[in-house]
């Protein structure tokens, strides 16, 4: 018997731990795209959901953003069913709502998060993590960009975060999956792409290499500390007071003043520093301020000693 090539072994056992609190009959969906990166997840996590008894199935989002789209999702979806797994196809139609990216992100969120699953598993890795670490960071972003990707984020869980690019390819061709290339993946006209062929090379040459695992590092550490300071903000009781704002640590206003434009329904994708900023100036620096206007049609005031959310006027 040929011995099990380590990347292999490597995403294998990121499966398990990312999934260790499913049981038998756990229902999870992985996320497939044709790509090396969601078909070496989709095998490794066979091999797993095998010896666990759960329930797994794949879902291909067809963007239909490049012609022969269906193609790829046809062979894709043979090679799944080639080692175990019901593959379900999705066509969507991408808006232009923030860009091509955004707007191809959405949609397929939005089908994904539809599913009926105990764990959706996307296939998200440490390359990733580092050039998504190194856009928030050339953004000016703060630390809720530079934090990078969560491992769980509800019932989305990404467990090939520590596994390179390059092991994903070699799982491909360890267990005889052949994937697919999206052009995209090479268009210099989007960032991520001159981040990932451009930047990320000359920083592993002039620092010596170990860039991205660095990069990886340090969102670890980052979501750690936003997750104490989360939870510290959410602790904090009546948090439209103008007195009790005041009196908080900038650092924990700020993620109280974000909660309450949250959950006034303000999109977070398009909620930036420049807004909270204004908001927050409505308890530090009070000169008689109308509103500030948020996304969404939400604006804050400031009523009495309280701040307050309402929808924003219909032509000003």
């Amino acid at each position: 018997m040929a011995p099990l090539d380590p990347a292999v072994a490597a995403g294998r056992n990121l499966v398990r731990r990312a999934l260790a609190d499913l049981g038998p009959g756990s229902r999870v969906v992985v996320a497939v795209s044709g790509g090396a990166d969601s078909l070496a997840l989709a095998r490794v996590t066979a091999f797993v959901a095998g010896q666990e008894s759960w329930d797994l199935r794949a879902v291909i989002v067809d963007h239909q953003l490049q012609d022969g789209s269906a193609d790829v999702v046809e062979r894709t979806a043979k090679q799944l069913a080639a080692i175990g797994i019901d593959a379900e196809a999705v066509t969507v139609d991408v808006g232009t709502d923030g860009g091509p990216e955004a707007a191809a992100r959405s949609a397929r969120y939005a089908v994904l998060g539809a599913q009926q699953a105990d764990a959706v598993l996307l296939a998200h890795t440490l390359d990733d993590q580092a050039e998504t670490v190194l856009l928030g960071l050339g953004r000016g972003s703060g630390p809720r960009s530079i934090a990078g990707m969560a491992e769980v984020n509800g019932v989305f869980r990404r467990p090939f975060l520590q596994l390179r690019r390059s092991d994903t390819e070699q799982i491909c061709r360890a267990t005889g999956l052949t994937w697919w290339t999206d052009p995209h993946n090479a268009d210099p006209a989007y960032r991520r792409v001159r981040v990932r062929t451009e930047v990320m090379p000359v920083l592993e040459d002039v620092l010596g290499g170990g860039v991205a695992e660095a990069l990886a590092r340090t969102a670890d550490q980052v979501r750690a500390d936003g997750a104490h300071l989360d939870a510290i903000a959410d602790a904090v009781e009546q948090p439209l007071d103008i007195a009790t704002l005041a009196a908080l640590p900038d650092v924990i206003r700020s993620r109280v003043l974000r909660r309450t434009a949250l959950d006034a329904g303000v999109n977070p994708s398009e909620l930036a520093a420049v807004h909270l900023a204004e908001i927050d100036r409505l308890v530090t620096d009070w000169h008689g301020q109308l509103r500030i206007e948020l996304p969404g049609g939400v604006a804050c005031v400031r009523v009495g000693d309280s701040l307050a959310y309402v929808t924003t006027p219909v032509g000003g």
